[in-house]
This record gives structure tokens, sequence and C-alpha cells, in this order.
């Protein structure tokens, strides 16, 4: 047998010796994954009808539950939504702390500080917002306080159109005038 052969072999015989594993550290890394979850960071997600882009979630993370129960992707470090138009221009923003959106239903649910902000000059702030995808309906049991360019409503509940043309407060609390200046011309 020459040098080399021999050199060989004790490469060969190196090398599987140092491949053993320890059964305690394969256990707990076996633990540690969840087949039924998966993680990603730095989300961007687009919807998009006729094949036009109509919102941009942005989102720093993402659970995604792929359990056939209840199949969702979760939000739990908040959202940034941006609304289009058909020559893809922002009309609106909606930011939350928290979303879920459960594919069973076609619900998405933003919670916390949640904030909708159109170009026109309306607001929406409120704790919970929901949007029914198959309803076309964005609704609302919680307390909402409705900013428009002449008048503030607050009261409970809201339901709206996903374009927010049609928004209404179901129980109005309060209806506050807004005095604005009057440009200069």
């Amino acid at each position: 047998m020459g040098l080399r052969h021999l050199l060989f072999l004790l490469c060969i015989a190196a090398l599987t010796t140092g491949c053993v594993n320890d059964p305690a550290e394969v256990a707990r890394l076996e633990a540690a994954l969840d087949d039924e979850v998966e993680l990603a960071t730095g989300v961007q997600v687009l919807w998009s009808d006729s094949a036009r882009v109509r919102l941009i979630l942005e989102a720093p993370a993402m659970y995604n539950y792929l359990s056939p129960s209840d199949p969702r992707q979760e939000f739990p470090d908040g959202i940034v939504a941006f609304f289009l138009d058909e020559l893809q221009d922002t009309t609106s923003t909606l930011t939350a702390k928290q979303g879920v959106y459960r594919r069973r239903s076609n619900v998405i649910t933003v919670r916390d500080s949640v904030v909708w902000e159109s170009k026109d000059q309306q607001r929406l702030e409120t704790e919970e917002l929901n949007w029914d995808e198959s309803r076309e309906l964005i609704y609302t049991n919680k307390f909402v306080v409705l900013t428009q360019p002449d008048y503030i409503i607050t009261g409970y509940g809201l339901e709206s159109d996903p374009s927010f043309t049609n928004a209404r407060v179901l129980e109005v609390d309060g209806r506050i005038p807004v005095n604005r200046p009057v440009e200069e011309r």
C-alpha cells in the first residue's frame, strides 16, 4: 500500500469519527423546530385586482401558520398598508401595531393604535378594524374617531366600503364641527 492510499484512509477515518451526533442535542433541535409555522422578516405583501396592485402591506415580521384547522398570517410587530388607485398612486395609508389575516374567512383584522388616513383629509382612529374581503366590507364595533374636513365624529362601530367613500359611524356619540381658517388668495 502506497503513502497516498494510507493518507487517504487516515483522512476518511478522521472525517467519519467527527460525525457523531449527540442524541440529546438532536432532540433539542427537533423540539425547537415547528413545521407548522414559517417566519419571514422584512415582509412586503402585494394584493392585486385585475392585474393591478391595489394594496401594499409592509411588516417587520410575519408568522405564517400552516395548520389546516386555522391557516393564518400574523404580523405581531405592526404593519403599514398603502392603498393604491388605478394609476398606482397612494390614496390612503393604514398603520397598526398588530395584524392577522385568516385565510379561511378572508378577514384581515388589525389591532392596537389603528390609524387610517386618506389623501383627501379623512382620518380614522380605533383600536380594532376588520376587512372582510369577500363581502367588501370594513367594520368595527369599537370606539372610533372619524375626522373629516368639516367634522370630527366620535362613536361606536363603523361600516365602510373598501375605499372609505361611504364610511358611517353606527352609534354617533358626538359630532364636532371643524372651523378651518380661510386661505388667503
